[in-house]
């Protein structure tokens, strides 16, 4: 029993060890490609590109970063400014110290698009990004040229016990995320998914059920969507504990956001697009067309050939919607 205990603590302290260098490793090899800016208390990292007026700012995903926008922003900043921020705790940014709430969310897109620029500004968001987008957009309309909401989550507008139920699992799980992360369990993991050994991280997330098996073998399908040459940052920034503890706490402020977003009755009378992805069903994309009603410029969009990360696979889409609504402000400017 004192060996097995002692093999236990040297495991420990090995996989520990194996996670500081780790993170000492990446920083060095990966810094910020952009700047940090002050949100109260935290800082954020913000990555802005190309010149020109509106400036474009993109909200990601739930526990995505500024790297989800990498086959859109380049392209975007070829016709005007854009600039793609990480939330509190993911990507470069510092992790909060305070809990995650709509409020707080709301004030630090604020800080950012303030730090944007001048505005006003087109917001593009996506999935939970749209939340966001959406809330800030019908509480200071006088910061809004344009919106883009890529396949709003809808069906969270009304939550159900079973949703609740999925959320709290999520949650969950995302807590035993960091702290496998700071045992250099899920950089181990990631390690072997990327030098083609995925047999081993699957057989060890199976232990935690079917569901977190298909949601890893989902995240990292979406992943390699991205340009080859940013899969070993977003290795690198999905090691670290802050991401999983980030990840806690927006899905724990989900429901929050979901159905205040679901309470807004109007939106700015400014371009507005919303592109469904083509896996949605009948029901969802009649949700989403009913959405654009909110303002009097609104549009729908189907992307037909996309899954949920619409900006994955099919970016050029996305940056034309973009585009379309950059040349109507500028024309609404000249006129």
């Amino acid at each position: 029993m004192a060996a097995i205990a002692i093999l236990l603590v040297v495991m420990v302290a090995a996989g520990m060890l194996y996670q500081f260098a780790g993170v000492i490793r990446g920083a060095r090899l990966w810094p910020p490609p952009g700047r940090m800016i002050d949100a109260g208390g935290h800082r954020l990292h913000v990555l802005c590109d190309g010149s020109g007026h509106p400036t474009v700012v993109f909200e990601s995903g739930i526990a995505a970063s500024s790297l989800s926008w990498t086959r859109v922003s380049p392209e975007v900043a070829a016709f005007t400014h854009g600039c793609a921020y990480d939330r509190a705790g993911l990507g470069w940014s510092e992790a909060a110290r305070e809990s995650r709430t709509l409020a707080r969310m709301i004030d630090e897109l604020h800080a950012v698009v303030v730090s944007a620029g001048a505005g006003p500004y087109v917001l593009v968001g996506h999935s939970f990004g749209t939340f966001l987008v959406s809330v800030y957009a019908s509480r200071r309309p006088e910061k809004i040229a344009g919106l883009v909401l890529l396949d709003p989550p809808s069906e969270w507008h009304q939550p159900t016990r079973e949703q609740a139920h999925l959320l709290w699992g999520g949650i969950q799980l995302s807590r035993l995320g960091a702290g496998l992360a700071r045992l250099g369990v899920v950089r181990a993991c990631l390690a072997f998914l990327s030098g083609g050994v995925p047999e081993i991280p699957r057989k060890f997330v199976k232990v935690f059920g079917s569901t977190a098996a298909r949601t890893l073998e989902r995240l990292v399908g979406e992943v390699r969507k991205l340009p080859p040459e940013v899969h070993s940052t977003v290795q690198a920034l999905w090691c670290q504990p802050k991401c999983f503890h980030a990840m806690a706490g927006y899905l724990a402020a989900l429901e929050e956001a979901a159905i205040c977003a679901a309470g807004i009755t109007s939106l700015p009378n400014v371009p507005f697009v919303i592109v469904s992805s083509g896996d949605q069903s009948a029901e969802t994309i009649a949700r989403h067309r009913l959405l654009t009603g909110l303002s009097p410029q609104g549009r729908h969009l189907v992307a037909t050939r996309s899954g949920h990360w619409i900006q994955f696979d099919e970016p050029d889409l996305v940056v034309t919607a973009v585009r379309d609504i950059v040349d109507q402000v500028r024309r609404s400017d000249a006129a």
